[in-house]
């Protein structure tokens, strides 16, 4: 249990440190002149992004998996640097063409002069996705090696320059895109920096040496399901915004559902990191590993209910975030729900890492876009029946990650029935 303690809370620090960053980035806005709008403008450009910044958040996975001699190393670098320029490509499209204007204006239902701001933003964020794709492959080659610590004391460092570089750009005048991409732009970049330092100083190698013959084929058999998994949690907030963004007050409801789901956002990276656990350690002594996931989504869920339900979180969103009385109380509202995610993510995960470890991660992908369907028809017949606002919303999120669970415990359950078999 000690091991466990001390490989996980690093990785959750580092999670929850790389979402911290986006705190930041609200608190500056909601500085701002029409801070709601910004927020709004935002919390829309960012779901764009996600959407295929998010296909590359397995990477860390997949080197931690097959990254174990140096010809798989190697592979698997290059596979993840072609990989991430095909990902960009359709964003740099979306970002400067007639096409991708009228695709957002469409989908969102907004004016055009939201549509330029969200291009605005997107144009800066091409790059970024080019650049995370780095982090995360040298950020699993340090996870297989447990060199947690330095990751989170190198994502510390990140989230350090992200906010000096928040606060200048600011106070010099700078516009909202320019502070808030600029800022993590720069940020990332020392990371990977640290990370490669990192690496060459400490990394070795596994003493078993596995994967010298692996194919780019066999690569992109692993990468596409949870690629497609990524993908789709990134799809769960523009699904939901699109739908939010036709309703009244709908730009106060997108703020807030931004606030309150960035924040949570916290815990569900600190859960997130349970997805390493098994790959890691393997899957013995199962009833140990249980009981720790089990403490720590509960330990999750009680720090988000003392947040929410004690005057922190007026001192956090009123007195240092400057968020308006409104913003706050709807924002609260949805935190309370989402008290009920870190159980879901933890149960989730379990078979997530599960199913990584075995190398079957189709299962993965199904769940991940039922939880998309699932989330499209709850907000559309809310959104029919005139009963979708931010409580709404949030629970028809919440019945996404409840199926994409299901569904992996199935696929689970599913690929031991064929391994007993063979």
């Amino acid at each position: 249990m000690k091991q466990y303690w001390q490989f996980y809370w690093p990785l959750a620090l580092t999670g929850m440190g790389l979402v911290l960053s986006v705190q930041f980035q609200n608190a500056i806005l909601a500085r701002y002149p029409e801070a709601v709008k910004e927020l709004a403008i935002l919390a829309i450009a960012y779901g764009i992004y996600g959407f295929f910044n998010a296909s590359l958040g397995f990477v860390a996975q997949l080197a931690n998996v097959y990254a174990r001699s140096d010809e798989a190393t190697r592979r698997v670098h290059l596979f993840v640097a072609y990989a991430s320029v095909i990902i960009s490509l359709p964003l740099c499209v979306i970002s400067i063409t007639p096409i991708g204007e009228s695709l957002i204006s469409q989908a969102f239902q907004i004016e055009t002069e939201f549509v330029q701001h969200i291009q605005d933003y997107l144009i800066l964020l091409c790059p970024l996705v080019l650049l995370n794709a780095q982090r995360h492959f040298y950020t699993g080659l340090l996870v297989q090696a447990k060199l947690t610590g330095w990751i989170t004391l190198l994502n510390f460092i990140y989230l350090s320059i992200v906010i000096l570089a928040l606060i200048i750009g600011f106070l010099k005048g700078l516009k909202p895109n320019y502070v808030i991409v600029g800022s993590e732009l720069i940020g990332v970049s020392v990371l990977i920096c640290g990370l490669l330092v990192t690496k060459y100083r400490h990394y070795v190698l596994p003493v078993i040496k596995e994967h010298n013959q692996v194919t780019y084929q066999e690569l992109t058999h692993f990468f596409l399901p949870v690629s497609t998994t990524g993908i789709m949690f990134a799809l769960s907030r523009p699904v939901l915004y699109a739908f939010v963004s036709r309703t009244q007050d709908a730009i106060l409801t997108i703020a807030a559902l931004r606030i309150a789901f960035d924040f949570t956002m916290l815990f569900q990276q600190a859960a997130n990191q349970f997805r390493h656990f098994f790959i890691t350690f393997g899957e013995t002594e199962l009833n140990q590993k249980i009981q720790f996931m089990q403490i720590v989504a509960l330990l999750i869920t009680l720090v988000m209910l003392l947040f929410v339900l004690t005057p922190i979180s007026d001192y956090v969103w009123g007195d240092l975030m400057s968020l308006n009385p409104d913003l706050r109380r709807l924002s609260a509202e949805v935190v309370i729900i989402m008290c009920l995610m870190p159980s879901l993510i933890v149960f989730r995960n379990y078979f997530h890492s599960r199913l990584m470890t075995k190398r079957k991660t189709n299962g993965m992908a199904i769940g991940s876009i039922l939880r998309v369907v699932g989330i499209y028809l709850g907000a559309f017949f809310l959104f029919e029946t005139e009963n979708l606002n931010h409580v709404t919303a949030t629970f028809t999120l919440l019945l996404g990650f409840l199926i994409e669970a299901v569904i992996a415990r199935r696929a689970f359950n599913e690929s031991s029935k064929l391994s007993h078999t063979n």
